[in-house]
C-alpha cells in the first residue's frame, strides 16, 4: 500500500537519528549481539546486481492480486528461498478483493467529456505499453453504482474542510465529491463524503501537491505527467485492515464470512480517482463560490466549490466481488538454542501495476538478505533464535496477506515473535525509522555501522547532518527533541507507527513490537505512486539508480536481523519507550489547553457577534458551531503510569547495563521469558473506541489520517473528537497498562544478580 506517497517523509527523517554511544557493559541489551565477522559476510554477499536484475524481471508485468505474473512472482521467490537453503513454502488465503469490470466518468453538462481510462503509454518507459493484463484505474473497495450528479469540489476532503463548506452553505448532499490526494489518507476522502450524503466521489491528483509544482514530470523528470493516475484501496482501514469479510479470523477456505453489507470496511457510493489533467476540465468548468485559499491548488484555474448542476458528472463502477487467493511465501531458518523465539522480517510483493518502487525495491533488498543469511548458514553458522521471512501478496489492497496471516497464526506469533521488521518501498537518500520504542537504540546502533553509499559516511552521521542543515535552512517542520539530539550525539527518537503497510496486525492487534525501516528523501517514486509508470525504466533513472542503496537496505536490516537473532537477551532499552512516552502525554496535555483556550476564544468572539461583523457581505462565511468548552481531562491515572514506568525503565536498564552479563543460564531463560511479550501488555481487550480491532493504547493509525499515527490514541482522539467521557475512561486504561508494564520490568529486575 501504502505511505502516500511511499517515499520517506522529511518528518520521518527528522524523528530518526544514528549516533551510536560507545559500547559498554551491557551493549548487548541496547545493541544485540555483535559478530564482526557475520556482518562483513552479510555485506560481502549483498549485489546491488542481483536486486537490479530481481526487480526488472519482477517488474516486467502487471503485479495486481489475481494477476498472474504475481502468482509468478510468488513462484520465483519461493524457489530462491528454498535455493538459499531456507525451509519455505507458500500458504494461501482466499480473500474478497473486487476488480474493476466497467468505469465510466465523463462529464455531461455543461458539454460531453469522456474522462478516464488507461493511461498512455510513453517511449522512454519499456514497461509502459504492456497492460495487457493490466487492471484500469480504479480504487478497491468502493462501492458500485451508476449516479449522475452536480459535483462538488471538497479540497482534500477531511473534517475541518466540510467545515468550510458548510460555513459556505455548500453542501454534498445528493452531489459527487470532488477531492485531491494528500492531507490524509485516500480512503477518508470517500468515507466522509458518503457520511455527508454524496453520491460519488472522485479522488484526483492536483500539480501542487503531486505533479509540475514537484518537480519536471515524467519522463523529462521523476514528477507525476498530467495522465498520470493514483490507484489504491479505499476500504475503511482505520476500522480494521485486512478482508473485510474475515475481520479477526484468517481468512482460510472454510472461515466464517460476513457478507458485503456486513462488512463495515466497504464502502456504499461509487469512486474513481483521475489525473489533474482530467479533473482540470471538471474544475475549469464549475461554478460557486470561490474556493478559500487553503483550497486552492496549482491548476491555472480559479477554484470554484461548486454546488449547482452547472457541470454534471456521470460516474459508473462494476466490479468482480468475488474471492481471490493471494499467495504468502514464508521462510524459516529454524533456531539452534531458542527454535520458539521468532525474528520475523517481511516486505508485500504485489503492485497496483508493476510496482518497481513499491514493493519491489523493498522485496528485492530482503532477497539480497535472504541469500546472505542462507550463504551464513551454508558455511557453518546457525542462528540461536528461528528467523521468518515473509513475502507477503495482496499488501495493496488493503494488508490482505499479512493481516490474515497474522490472524490465523496469531496465538502463536503471540507466544514465539519478538520482533517484526518490515519494508516497503525503498528510494535514495536518509534512512528512516519508526517504530516500538524499546528497539530505538538498536537502530540507533546499526545505523552507525552502516555505510552511507554516495558520501562514505555511516547512514547515522548522513542523516545527523541533515537535520541540523534542515534546521538551519528552515526546510520542513523541525523536531527541537531530533534536532538538540543531532547536536549533543545522543540517540535520536524513531517515529510512530500508524498504518499503510504490513506491521500493522503484529504491533496494533497482537501487541509483537515492530519496526519500518527504509531509505528516501532524494528519490522521485511520489511521482508516479500507484500508476503505470511504476517501473522499471523510471525507478533505476530518478529513484535509486544501480540499487546502491537497495544494497544499503539489505546491510542495515541484515544486520538487525543478526543482532537481534544471537543476542542473548533481545535488545530492547525501556527507558527509550518510557521517556517517548512522557513526551506524548506532554503534548496531549498542550492539546487539552489549547482546545480549552480554542473554545474560549470562540465562545467570545460568537458573543460579540465577530464573526458576523467580519463577513464579506458578498462572500458570506457563516459563524463557526457553537461548541461548548473543552472540559478538563482527568489525565492524572495517565501520568501517573507514566511516571511509574519511568522509574522502573530506569532501574531496569541501568540494572541490566551493569549485571546482565552475570545471569546464569537459567536466570536468563526466565529473564528472556518475562520480557518476551512484555509489550502485549500495551493492548486493551476492549480495544479502541469505535474500532476494537486496535487494541494498542500507545500507536494507532489515526481515525482521520490513515497512515498517520496517533500516539495514546484512545485519549488524543478523544480531545480531538470531543469525547470527553472516553478521553477519561482511556487514561484512566493507558495508565493501568503502564504501570503493569512497570510492574513487569520490577519483576524481571529481580532476577539480575545484586550489584
Amino acid at each position: 500500500m501504502h505511505r502516500s506517497p511511499r517515499r520517506i517523509s522529511v518528518r520521518t527523517m527528522l524523528m530518526f537519528a544514528a549516533a551510536s554511544l560507545a559500547l559498554a557493559s551491557g551493549a548487548a541489551q541496547a545493541g544485540g549481539a555483535l559478530n564482526p565477522a557475520h556482518e562483513a559476510a552479510l555485506d560481502a554477499s549483498i549485489s546491488s546486481a542481483d536486486q537490479v536484475a530481481w526487480m526488472k524481471d519482477m517488474a516486467s508485468a502487471p503485479n495486481h492480486v489475481g494477476a498472474p505474473h504475481d502468482r509468478a512472482n510468488a513462484e520465483m521467490i519461493l524457489a530462491k528461498f528454498r535455493e538459499w537453503g531456507w525451509d519455505a513454502e507458500i500458504e494461501t488465503f482466499d480473500v474478497l478483493y473486487p476488480t474493476p469490470i466497467s468505469t465510466t466518468v465523463e462529464m455531461v453538462t455543461p458539454e460531453k467529456i469522456v474522462l478516464g481510462g488507461q493511461e498512455p503509454a510513453i517511449p522512454e518507459d519499456a514497461t509502459s505499453g504492456n497492460t495487457a493484463t493490466a487492471l484500469p484505474p480504479y480504487v478497491a473497495f468502493q462501492g458500485d453504482g451508476d449516479v449522475t450528479a452536480g459535483i462538488v469540489y471538497v479540497n482534500y476532503g477531511l473534517p475541518a474542510d466540510y467545515d468550510a463548506l458548510e460555513r459556505r452553505g455548500v453542501s454534498v448532499k445528493g452531489k459527487i465529491a470532488v477531492a485531491r490526494y494528500g492531507g490524509g489518507w485516500r480512503g477518508l476522502k470517500p468515507k466522509l463524503a458518503q457520511e455527508h450524503g454524496a453520491v460519488g466521489c472522485i479522488i484526483y491528483s492536483d500539480p501542487a501537491d503531486d505533479g509540475y509544482g514537484e518537480g519536471d514530470v515524467y519522463p523529462k523528470g521523476g514528477a507525476r505527467p498530467d495522465f498520470g493516475v493514483q490507484r489504491g484501496s479505499v476500504a475503511d482501514m482505520t476500522t480494521y485492515p485486512g478482508d473485510p469479510l474475515t475481520p479477526g479470523i484468517g481468512a482460510t477456505k472454510n472461515a466464517k464470512r460476513l457478507t458485503r453489507d456486513q462488512a463495515a470496511t466497504i464502502l456504499k457510493i461509487p469512486v474513481l480517482p483521475m489525473s489533474y489533467g482530467d479533473a482540470r476540465k471538471l474544475l475549469a468548468a464549475m461554478d460557486g463560490p470561490i474556493a478559500p485559499d487553503s483550497f486552492r491548488g496549482g491548476l491555472p484555474i480559479t477554484y470554484h466549490l461548486g454546488g449547482s448542476d452547472a457541470v454534471k458528472l456521470h460516474l459508473a463502477v462494476k466490479s468482480d466481488w468475488s474471492l481471490k487467493t493471494v499467495y504468502n511465501v514464508i521462510a524459516k531458518l529454524k533456531g539452534s538454542e531458542l527454535p520458539d523465539q521468532w525474528v520475523v522480517r517481511g516486505n508485500h510483493h504485489d503492485a497496483w501495476v508493476f510496482g518497481a518502487s513499491d514493493p519491489l525495491s523493498g522485496n528485492v533488498a530482503m532477497l539480497s538478505e535472504a541469500k546472505a543469511l542462507g550463504a551464513l548458514v551454508k558455511s557453518g553458522w546457525r542462528p540461536k533464535r528461528t528467523i521468518v521471512y515473509a513475502s507477503w501478496d495482496a499488501e495493496e489492497p488493503m494488508l490482505l496477506g499479512s493481516t490474515e496471516w497474522a490472524e490465523a497464526h496469531g496465538k502463536e506469533l503471540q507466544q514465539k515473535a519478538i520482533i517484526y521488521i518490515n519494508t516497503d518501498g525503498n528510494g535514495r537518500g536518509v534512512l528512516g525509522a519508526e517504530g516500538s520504542h524499546d528497539w530505538q537504540h538498536m537502530v540507533n546502533q546499526v545505523a552507525a555501522d552502516v555505510t552511507d553509499p554516495q558520501t562514505g559516511a555511516s547512514v547515522g552521521e548522513r542523516l545527523r547532518a541533515k537535520i541540523r542543515t534542515d534546521a538551519y535552512d528552515k526546510i520542513g517542520k523541525t523536531d527541537a527533541t531530533a534536532l538538540k539530539a543531532a547536536e549533543t550525539g545522543d540517540d535520536l527518537p524513531i517515529g510512530a507507527l500508524g498504518s499503510g503497510s504490513d506491521f500493522s496486525t503484529f504491533l496494533q492487534h497482537l501487541g509483537i513490537p515492530a519496526l519500518n525501516i527504509g531509505y528516501g528523501g532524494e528519490e522521485e517514486s511520489g511521482g508516479v505512486y500507484h500508476s503505470i509508470y511504476d517501473s522499471y525504466d523510471h525507478f533505476t533513472r530518478f529513484d535509486d539508480p544501480g540499487l546502491a542503496y537497495g544494497a544499503t537496505l539489505s546491510k542495515t536490516i541484515g544486520r538487525m536481523v543478526l543482532r537481534i537473532a544471537d543476542a542473548d537477551t533481545p535488545p530492547q532499552r525501556f527507558g527509550d519507550l518510557a521517556t517517548t512516552v512522557a513526551r506524548y502525554l506532554d503534548e496531549v496535555r498542550k492539546l487539552a489547553d489549547d482546545r480549552k483556550a480554542e473554545d474560549d476564544t470562540r465562545a467570545k468572539l460568537l458573543t460579540a457577534g465577530a464573526f458576523k461583523l467580519s463577513s464579506d457581505p458578498r462572500k458570506p462565511v457563516t459563524p463557526p458551531r457553537a461548541d461548548p468548552t473543552t472540559p478538563f481531562v482527568e489525565l492524572a491515572p495517565l501520568a501517573n503510569g507514566v511516571e511509574t514506568l519511568k522509574k522502573s525503565a530506569a532501574a531496569f536498564d541501568a540494572a541490566y547495563a551493569a549485571q546482565g552479563a552475570k545471569l546464569t543460564p537459567a536466570a536468563r531463560t526466565k529473564l528472556n521469558a518475562m520480557l518476551q511479550n512484555i509489550d502485549q501488555l500495551l493492548l486493551s481487550e476492549r480495544g479502541l473506541p469505535m474500532r476494537p480491532w486496535y487494541k494498542n493504547l500507545i500507536y494507532a493509525p489515526g481515525r482521520f489520517t490513515g497512515y498517520g499515527a496517533k500516539t495514546l490514541p484512545g485519549v488524543r482522539e478523544a480531545i480531538e473528537e470531543r469525547r470527553f467521557d472516553d478521553a477519561n475512561l482511556y487514561a484512566k486504561l493507558t495508565g493501568e497498562a503502564l504501570t503493569a508494564y512497570a510492574v513487569r520490568l520490577d519483576a524481571a529486575r529481580a532476577l539480575l544478580p545484586a550489584g
